[in-house]
C-alpha cells in the first residue's frame, strides 16, 4: 500500500474513532463550540485529502456531511436528535467506504444518494455556506488510488491540517515531539525479543546459583535489574487505556436506545485504566454483548420505570479499576434485574437440574445457568438479543485469557456482570511445581497460599459425595489431586504433600502437588495445535535449564475436576443400585456445630436451603432477629441459646420450611452431609433435641425442628415428623 494512502487511512481511523464519541456528546451539549469545531475539523480533513487522492465518492459524502456541520457550527441549525441521526449516517457511510478502501486499495463503487438526500434536506432549511475547498498545489495532478509516492503529497496533507481551526502550530509541534506512531508488528517483535532475553536471564541465574564463583554474581545481578526494567518499559508500550475499547459504547447505547424505544444513559468510570493490547482486543466483543444484554433485557421502558418509582431513563454503567495484577471490569444497569425463579424454571425445563434439587439451590447458583450454551429466558427473539447465544461465549472468551465472569442481580434494582482479567498475557510470575515426574507452572496471580500437610495432619482430609475436602482453618476446602487428574504416576507413596490454594472467581480450591520449587518470571508461549483444546493448560514456557513445561489453567482444572466428579456420580452401576436397595432405610443427614460438645444433626430432606447472612442483614425487631429474605421476613433462631448470632459475619443459617412457615436456624458451622440410618439410642434431656444417635461413630444430637418453629412462630406451629 502506498505510504500516503496508508497515512490517510490511519489518521482517518483515529479521527473517526473519536468522532462517534464527540457526535453523541454534541447531542447532550449542543452549544459547545470546542466540540463542534473538533467534529468539523475531523470531517474537513478527510474531505480535503480525498480531493488530493481523487476519492470522489468519499469526498462527496464528506462534503455534504461537512456542510450540515457548518450550519450547526454557525448556529443556523440546532444539533437535535434527527440532525445527529443523519450526521451519524454520513459518518457510517464514510467508515464503510474507508473499510473497503483499506482492504482493496481502491475506492469502491456505490450509491450514497439516500444518505446524501437525508443530509441535504437540512441544507435546504438554512443558508449553508459552501465549505472552503482545500488548497492543493496547482502543479500536482490528482490521481486515483493507489497513488505514486511524491514529495508534494505530505505538503498537501499538511496544508489540509493547517487549514483547520483551533489548533495552534505550537500545540502540533509539542504533540509530534512527545509521541511517535509505531507499527504494532514491531512492538510484538520487541516483546518477543524481551521474552527471549528473560529466558536467557533465567538460565544465567540458574547457572550462577549452581557455582561458587563470585565473579558472576554482580554481572548477573546487574543483568537481572536491567532485564526487569526493560521488560517493564516494553510492557508499558503495549498498554492501552480501556477507554479505547469503550470508544464505541456511547454510539452503541444510543443506537440501542433508538431501536428499543427506551431512554438509556451511559456512565463510564475508569476509562484511563491500562491493560495489555492483546487483552483489550480479546474483551471487545464480550463487552459489546454484555452492554447489549443490559439494554435489551435489563433496562425497562420509561412507563414501566416510572410506575416502579424510578427515573424514566435507565442507566448502564461501565467501571474499570486495577486490583492486584488484574483489571476488574463491571458492567451494571439499574433495570429490573433477573427473574431468578424464571431462570430456575428454565433450567428445569432444559434438563440442567432436577426440580427437587433446583428448589434448594441458592440464587447465586441459579444465576450460573445463564452461562450455559443456548440458555435464554427471552420470550421472543429481537434484533438485539434473545437467541440464546452469547453469555456462554462471553464466559469462554474471558476464560480463554485467564479471566473469570460473575453475575449478580437484585430484583427491581438491576444486574452487574463482574469480569476479572489479567493485566497482561505475555510475561507473568508463576509458581513452579511438580506432580509425579512432571513439572508445571501455575500463574501466581491465581495462587492464594501454600499449605504443607504432614502425616499427622492427614486426618483433616475428608470425602463427601465423591469430593475430597481438607479442613483448613475451620473451612472445608475442595481438593484436586493434580497427579490423579492428569493420570500421572506419583513418584513415591505420599506421607506428606503440598496443597496450592487457588482462587477462581468465587471458588477457592486446593491443588495437591508433590513438590513446590520456586516462583519465576516466565514467558507465556502459545500451545501447539494438537493440545490447544486441553482446558487444563493455558500455555507453555521454557525454564532456565531449557525444559519446556506446561502452564496450568486453574479455571480449566476446576471445571475438569467438577465434570469428573459429576460423571462419577451419574455413571450407571449395578453395584451401586444393589447397594442402594440394601440401604433403602438410610437417608442423607446434615451435620452442624451449634457450640455444644456434640454435633447436631437433621434429616437433609427437612432442610429447605443453606444460606449465609452478613451481620448487617440480620435485624432486630419486636425482640426477634429477622432477615429480609425472598420478599418476606425470615425469623432467625440461634441453635444455642448462648450464641450471639450477629457476632460472626457471615453467619451460616439452615432454613426450614413447613406448612407455609419458614425459619432460619443460626449455627456455628456446617460440617458435613452423610448417608446414615437415624436411630435414637438415648432420650433427650434438653429442649430442641429429640434424642441422641450414633453417626459416623460419634454420639450426635438429633434436633427437634418443631421446637424451633414454635420459637419462631408461636405455640401454634405444627409438629414436623422426623
Amino acid at each position: 500500500m502506498d505510504d500516503v494512502l496508508r497515512d490517510f487511512l490511519t489518521e482517518s481511523a483515529e479521527g473517526l474513532a473519536q468522532l462517534d464519541l464527540d457526535i453523541v456528546e454534541l447531542e447532550r451539549n449542543p452549544h459547545s463550540a470546542e466540540l463542534i469545531n473538533r467534529i468539523f475539523r475531523a470531517i474537513h480533513t478527510i474531505k480535503g485529502t480525498c480531493g488530493f487522492l481523487d476519492l470522489t465518492r468519499l469526498e462527496r459524502v464528506a462534503h455534504v456531511t461537512e456542510s450540515v456541520l457548518m450550519l450547526v457550527r454557525e448556529r443556523t441549525l440546532d444539533a437535535t436528535r434527527p440532525v445527529v441521526d443523519d450526521v451519524l449516517a454520513g459518518v457510517d457511510a464514510i467508515k464503510a467506504i474507508l473499510a473497503v478502501l483499506e482492504a482493496s486499495e481502491q475506492e469502491p463503487a456505490g450509491d450514497d444518494s439516500a444518505v446524501i438526500a437525508r443530509l441535504e434536506r437540512w441544507l435546504e432549511s438554512g443558508a449553508a455556506p459552501d465549505p472552503s475547498p482545500i488548497a492543493v498545489p496547482t502543479t500536482q495532478t490528482a490521481v486515483r488510488a493507489p497513488v505514486a509516492t511524491t514529495a508534494a503529497a505530505p505538503a498537501a496533507m499538511a496544508t489540509a491540517a493547517e487549514s483547520t481551526e483551533g489548533t495552534s502550530g505550537e500545540g502540533r509541534q509539542s504533540a509530534s515531539e512527545s509521541s511517535l506512531r509505531v507499527n504494532v508488528v514491531l512492538l510484538d517483535k520487541l516483546m518477543n525479543l524481551v521474552g527471549e532475553l528473560v529466558l536467557g536471564r533465567n538460565q544465567l541465574i540458574q547457572l550462577a546459583t549452581g557455582t561458587e564463583d563470585s565473579v558472576f554474581e554482580k554481572p548477573v545481578q546487574h543483568l537481572n535489574r536491567v532485564t526487569t526494567d526493560l521488560q517493564e518499559a516494553v510492557m508499558k508500550t503495549r498498554m492501552q487505556p480501556i477507554g479505547a475499547a469503550w470508544s464505541k459504547m456511547p454510539r452503541l447505547v444510543r443506537d440501542l436506545s433508538t431501536a428499543s424505544g427506551k431512554q438509556i444513559n451511559l456512565e463510564l468510570h475508569g476509562a484511563e485504566t491500562d491493560l495489555d493490547r492483546q487483552v483489550l482486543q480479546a474483551i471487545q466483543d464480550p463487552l459489546t454483548h454484555m452492554v447489549r444484554n443490559s439494554a435489551d433485557h435489563g433496562i425497562e421502558h420509561a412507563a414501566d420505570r416510572v410506575a416502579a418509582g424510578k427515573p424514566a431513563a435507565g442507566t448502564i454503567r461501565l467501571n474499570a479499576y486495577h486490583e492486584g495484577g488484574h483489571v476488574i471490569l463491571e458492567i451494571g444497569d439499574d433495570g429490573a434485574g433477573i427473574n431468578i425463579e424464571r431462570v430456575r424454571q428454565k433450567a428445569i425445563e432444559r434438563g440442567l437440574v432436577k426440580a427437587e434439587a433446583a428448589a434448594s439451590l441458592s440464587d447465586a447458583h441459579v444465576l450460573r445457568f445463564i452461562f450455559e450454551p443456548g440458555f435464554s429466558t427471552a420470550s421472543q427473539v429481537t434484533s438485539v438479543s434473545g437467541r440464546g447465544v452469547g453469555m456462554d461465549v462471553v464466559r469462554s472468551n474471558i476464560e480463554r485469557i485467564g479471566g473469570t465472569v460473575e453475575l449478580q442481580s437484585r430484583a427491581g434494582e438491576g444486574s452487574t456482570v463482574r469480569v476479572k482479567i489479567p493485566l497482561t498475557l505475555a510475561i507473568i510470575s508463576a509458581l513452579v511445581v511438580a506432580a509425579g515426574s512432571q513439572v508445571f507452572a501455575i500463574p501466581q496471580i491465581g495462587v492464594v497460599e501454600l499449605v504443607r500437610v504432614t502425616e499427622e495432619q492427614q486426618h483433616r482430609m475428608e470425602k463427601v459425595h465423591g469430593v475430597r475436602f481438607f479442613r483448613l482453618r475451620d473451612t472445608l476446602l475442595p481438593i484436586v489431586d493434580l497427579a490423579t487428574l492428569l493420570a500421572l504416576n506419583s513418584a513415591t507413596e505420599r506421607t506428606e504433600f503440598n496443597i496450592v490454594v487457588c482462587q477462581v472467581g468465587n471458588l477457592r480450591f486446593g491443588l495437591v502437588v508433590d513438590e513446590v520449587f520456586d516462583t519465576q518470571e516466565i514467558v507465556v508461549k502459545p500451545m501447539g495445535r494438537l493440545v490447544k483444546h486441553v482446558s487444563v493448560y493455558s500455555g507453555c514456557t521454557i525454564l532456565g535449564d531449557g525444559r519446556v513445561i506446561m502452564i496450568l489453567d486453574p479455571t480449566g482444572i476446576a471445571s475438569t475436576a467438577m465434570n469428573a466428579v459429576q460423571a462419577e456420580r451419574t455413571a450407571p452401576s449395578r453395584a451401586v443400585e444393589a447397594e442402594s436397595t440394601q440401604q433403602a432405610d438410610r437417608e442423607s443427614i446434615l451435620l452442624f456445630d451449634a457450640g455444644f460438645p456434640a454435633l447436631q444433626a437433621v434429616p437433609l430432606s427437612r432442610v429447605a436451603r443453606l444460606e449465609e447472612f452478613s451481620a448487617d442483614q440480620i435485624e432486630e425487631a419486636d425482640g426477634r432477629l429477622l432477615v429480609q429474605y425472598r420478599g418476606a421476613l425470615l425469623p432467625v433462631i440461634p441453635a444455642n441459646p448462648l450464641m450471639d448470632v450477629r457476632a460472626r459475619s457471615p453467619r451460616q443459617v439452615v432454613v426450614f420450611a413447613h406448612d407455609g412457615r419458614s425459619m432460619g436456624l443460626a449455627v456455628e458451622a456446617i460440617h458435613d452431609i452423610v448417608d446414615e440410618r437415624i436411630s435414637l439410642e438415648a432420650n433427650a434431656h434438653r429442649p430442641g433435641v429429640l434424642g441422641v444417635g450414633v453417626i459416623n461413630g460419634k454420639a450426635t444430637e438429633i434436633i427437634d425442628i418443631s421446637h424451633f418453629l414454635r420459637q419462631a412462630h408461636g405455640p401454634s406451629a405444627v409438629e414436623v415428623p422426623v
